[in-house]
Parts: structure tokens; C-alpha cells; sequence
């Protein structure tokens, strides 16, 4: 055969079946669905329990590992030796104060745990509202003895007078502090 009898060859471009040539991009999977919350179904039940024994007791918010219940200051011991000898929560793992300056109130908040088998991971948070102007609560080292100095510093930072606590001497500010207790809102830092 000769040079000019031969067929043509073929224009050069792109071989479809050439590897360099890109396949189109697939569409991305869809993303999976988010799993449903957890039902608060142990926090339900302590809830019951509480409510069902003291129905004054006023629910605030419950999640998966956590429940918040609030009381008055008459009823706050009676209300946490339930949750200690009831409920099996055994120790404090600590104490906290929020000012309500709008509403004249401190709140004391008590945060307990449980080394109980299957509850160990669960918090408990027991509050109570007290005036501001006269913040007398009693104080619950009785009933978890982990309470002193987390009531100490509580009453230190917001001037909450835990009665027959034995001692409520600072430990974090200075012996000679002349000023309002630290968190609440109206104190103003000097250095500020």
C-alpha cells in the first residue's frame, strides 16, 4: 500500500477513553439526618419524685443528665435530705450565687451529684431565692458536709449569710475588703 492509499488519521483531541479526560463530579451524599435528642427520661423521673413529695417545688429545666429544681429558703433542707436519702445523691459538687438585681433577689444554687451505679453522671441543681436586701438561707453542711467551703465562698463573692455555717471568714479576698461583694451587678472594679 501506498502513502497515499492509506486512510487518514484521525484528527488528534481528547480520547474519551483516555484517563486524563474528567468524569463529571457525583453529587454529594445527602447529609444523614441528626439523631434525635435524647428523651430526658431520668431527669423525669427525679422530677416526679420531687414534685410528687413537695408539689411546691417548682421545676426549672430538665435535659438528658441534668434537672433543675427550685425551692424556698424554709424548704431547701428538707427538700436536699430527700435528694440525699431518697434519690441517692451524696455529694456536693458545688455551690453558686446568681443576683437578680432587677428583682432584688440573690439565688443560691446547689449543684449534687451521685455515686450511685447508673447515676453517676447525673446533676442535680437544688436553688432558692432569698431577698436581696437580707440574704439569710440555712446552711446545708449537715446534709453534705463538701457545702462548707463552697457556701464560704458563695457568701464571700456575694454576701449570702448561710446561717449556723461556722465559719464564713473570707478565703479568696483580702482580710481589710471595705467594698460590696464582688459579683454582684452594682459592684464597680476601681481599676475599671
Amino acid at each position: 500500500m501506498s502513502k497515499e492509499s492509506a486512510p487518514p488519521a484521525p484528527a488528534p483531541g481528547p480520547n474519551p477513553a483516555s484517563p486524563q479526560t474528567p468524569k463529571p463530579a457525583a453529587a454529594p451524599a445527602p447529609a444523614p439526618p441528626a439523631p434525635p435528642k435524647p428523651e430526658p427520661i431520668r431527669a423525669k423521673g427525679f422530677a416526679s419524685q420531687i414534685t410528687a413529695r413537695f408539689p411546691d417545688v417548682k421545676v426549672e429545666w430538665m435535659k438528658e443528665r441534668r434537672l433543675k429544681v427550685s425551692t424556698s429558703p424554709v424548704r431547701i433542707r428538707e427538700v436536699s435530705l430527700f435528694a440525699r436519702d431518697t434519690l441517692g445523691f451524696d455529694h456536693i459538687s458545688t455551690v453558686s450565687g446568681v443576683d437578680w438585681i432587677a428583682k432584688s433577689q440573690l439565688e443560691v444554687e446547689y449543684f449534687i451529684g451521685s455515686s450511685t451505679p447508673g447515676q453517676e453522671d447525673f446533676i442535680l441543681a437544688v436553688s432558692e431565692l432569698v431577698d436581696r436586701e437580707n440574704p439569710v438561707v440555712p446552711t446545708l453542711i449537715d446534709v453534705w458536709r463538701g457545702a462548707e467551703y463552697h457556701e464560704r465562698e458563695t457568701h464571700e463573692m456575694f454576701g449570702i449569710n448561710f446561717q449556723g455555717h461556722p465559719n464564713q471568714s473570707h478565703i479568696l479576698l483580702p482580710e481589710d475588703w471595705n467594698d460590696i461583694p464582688p459579683l454582684r451587678k452594682d459592684y464597680v472594679s476601681p481599676g475599671r
